[in-house]
């Protein structure tokens, strides 16, 4: 795995000083310029205010977030706590049905 991740590594490093080689100086960045919104797109950028009351905050979201891992948690305890105990009941009675046999 190792050895394959090395030869990954090394080809990409390859491709991309063969990329920077072919591009010229004064090729165009991957992000290009930087251009400034205009008026539209700064008024839909916006904060509206009539529509500040269906915005979700933070601290709600984490909490309701919080409490699917508490719950997901729980679950996969009991599930674990039902297969642990099935597991321990079916050798107890493994072990009762060879002492009466």
């Amino acid at each position: 795995m190792g050895s394959l991740l090395k030869n990954y590594s090394s080809i990409t490093s390859h491709y991309r000083s063969q990329s920077q080689k072919t591009q010229g100086a004064f090729s165009l960045s991957r992000r290009g310029f930087h251009v400034e919104p205009g008026p539209r797109e700064q008024a839909l950028l916006a904060e509206d205010p009539s529509l500040k009351r269906f915005k979700s905050h933070k601290k709600s979201v984490w909490r309701l977030k919080r409490f699917g891992d508490v719950l997901t948690l729980v679950v996969v305890a009991g599930c674990c706590y039902e297969i642990y105990v099935k597991t321990v009941m079916r050798e107890e009675a493994r072990k009762q049905a060879k002492e009466s046999a």
